[in-house]
């Protein structure tokens, strides 16, 4: 028997660095841990790297509600602002079902 995540919606979005930004990219990431903590219905949130200019964000909510306000909060707006100093295309923003977790 399989009983549902708690927290069954999220995000996954991938962003790569333009050349030279890698640093601010990854600070600015860094500094965006603050804007998760007050999002209420944002549960989990993640900055990770994977390689020297290749960047991911997953993040989980509960409800619909919660991950389309994260999908209009401070977060994305600041992401939005400064896009084009920091990424070399634009970002992958993946809606995503979570199948399992061990939190």
């Amino acid at each position: 028997m399989t009983t549902a995540p708690a927290l069954p919606l999220a995000f996954v979005a991938k962003m790569v660095a333009k050349d030279g930004q890698e640093a601010a990219l990854a600070d600015f990431l860094a500094g965006a841990l603050e804007l998760a903590n007050d999002e209420r219905g944002t549960v989990l949130w993640f900055a990770l790297r994977t390689d020297a200019s290749t960047f991911w964000i997953f993040d989980a909510f509960a409800t619909e509600e919660d991950r389309n306000a994260h999908a209009t909060g401070a977060i994305v707006a600041a992401l939005t602002e400064h896009a084009d100093r920091l990424l070399a295309v634009a970002p992958e923003i993946h809606p995503a079902e979570v199948l399992a977790a061990k939190c």
